[in-house]
């Protein structure tokens, strides 16, 4: 599919067998983790009282992803995406599970959190490049901007199921829902996501070895030695490529602009029910104001993705970072709860201004590292996400939640200027 010089439609976009799969499985799978999150911040909060471990709670699955993504990235193009892509809604199921049946001290949970996410930019680049190989052109941007608004609308099932679901069956029964959500996702890309047959070519051979003879087997002291060494190669392929990415300045600039707004307002959400506690808000607001951003990200993709030209969409990267922070400046003021909820969504929104950065970052991909440079956005992103809610978390901590979301917006404002070209 090649659209190139007029703007892609939904039908085409929907058209592609593959991105239908992902699309419905991913659907799944962030209403699974937003209820994780939601129930899991819910749980650490009432029994702590602290907004710098309710903060943790909500970013533990963010940070660790660096050290995946740095050191694994490179697996994304080396192993079938299909088995990379089910494996991980797995494991985030089991996950879940036992979360919500263990009974783990609060500081042991949030470390096996920790640990599964180390493992997350690896099964999301593997669908990002799945969707990449489908999907050129315009209908790619839209295919992203697709992804995002079911994102949006996944996270806003995902934070209403989460209120309603911890508030009538408890966290543990509202993680054991989500383990189900994920074993759903699972389900339907093994089902319906197909892999083309001899997609996939055999990792080369380590340096100073070679195959064995034609008609015989290697024996297994030599296999055991070449998996060592194919492990070893791909750690150090992984941060070869990473490190060669970075050092491009277009690549750096694009990564940069697609990491650093949503670390800083993710650690402003982090901080929405430590917030609407503070304020005596009714029970229950809390959710509705963590879908607030959601719900403006639905819009926001839904405008700026479908009704908004290519070209436009790129001179609008600017203003839209601007939208992105600046609603967060007027939570200290403690407006009403409607007044505050529509903020959120006008400040959820302004996410959309990524979707003018796509094309540009598509084609300034590698070619034979498509897959890893998605592993690296995901790492990033996931990892500075981690790092936003740690920090927004401790200004809490010395001030207050509606003070530190007013620092989360202003210091968005002030990045915005990473997302414009240089001249």
């Amino acid at each position: 599919m090649t659209v190139a010089t007029r703007p892609a439609t939904y039908r085409e976009v929907f058209a592609e067998p593959s991105f239908r799969t992902l699309f419905a499985a991913r659907t799944f799978a962030i209403s699974a983790t937003s209820l994780q999150i939601f129930a899991l911040s819910v749980l650490v909060y009432t029994t702590t009282e602290s907004p710098l471990l309710s903060a943790v709670a909500f970013g533990a699955g963010f940070l660790p992803q660096f050290a995946g993504g740095l050191l694994l990235g490179s697996l994304t193009d080396r192993l079938r995406s299909r088995p990379l892509i089910v494996t991980g809604y797995a494991v985030e199921a089991a996950l879940s599970a036992v979360l919500a049946l263990a009974g783990l001290p609060v500081g042991v949970a949030l470390a096996l959190v920790a640990a599964v996410a180390c493992f997350a930019p690896v099964f999301n680049g593997a669908a990002a490049k799945v969707i990449a190989e489908h999907l050129t052109g315009d209908a790619y941007v839209l295919g992203r901007a697709v992804s995002s608004m079911s994102s949006s609308f996944a996270q806003l099932l995902g934070l209403a199921g989460g209120g309603v679901a911890v508030a009538a069956l408890g966290a543990s029964h509202a993680l054991l829902l989500a383990a189900a959500f994920f074993l759903v996702a699972a389900t339907i890309v093994q089902t319906f996501l197909t892999t083309p047959p001899g997609s996939l070519a055999a990792p080369p051979a380590p340096p100073g070895t070679s195959a064995p003879p034609s008609g015989t087997s290697p024996s297994p002291a030599s296999a055991a030695t070449r998996t060592d060494q194919g492990r070893r190669n791909a750690i150090r392929d992984s941060w070869t490529g990473a490190t060669a990415m970075l050092a491009d300045r277009t690549i750096r600039r694009l990564l940069l602009a697609q990491w650093l707004p949503p670390a800083l307002v993710v650690g402003a959400e982090a901080l929405l029910i430590p917030y609407s506690a503070n304020r005596g808000l009714p029970p229950g607001a809390g959710a509705l104001l963590m879908a607030g951003p959601a719900a403006g990200m639905l819009i926001g993709d839904l405008v700026i993705g479908r009704f908004v030209p290519p070209t436009w969409r790129e001179r609008l990267v600017f203003p839209l970072v601007l939208l992105l922070g600046a609603p967060l400046l007027l939570l200290p003021a403690a407006p009403p709860l409607p007044v505050t909820a529509a903020l959120l969504v006008l400040s959820g929104f302004g996410s959309a201004y990524s979707l003018g950065l796509q094309r540009a970052f598509l084609e300034a991909a590698p070619e034979h590292r498509v897959g890893q440079l998605f592993a690296l956005l995901s790492t990033g992103l996931m990892a500075l996400q981690g790092v936003g809610p740690l920090l927004s978390g401790a200004v809490a901590e010395l001030a207050t939640p509606a003070v530190a979301i007013a620092c989360a917006g202003a210091a968005t404002t002030l990045v915005a200027v990473t997302t414009r070209k240089p001249r």
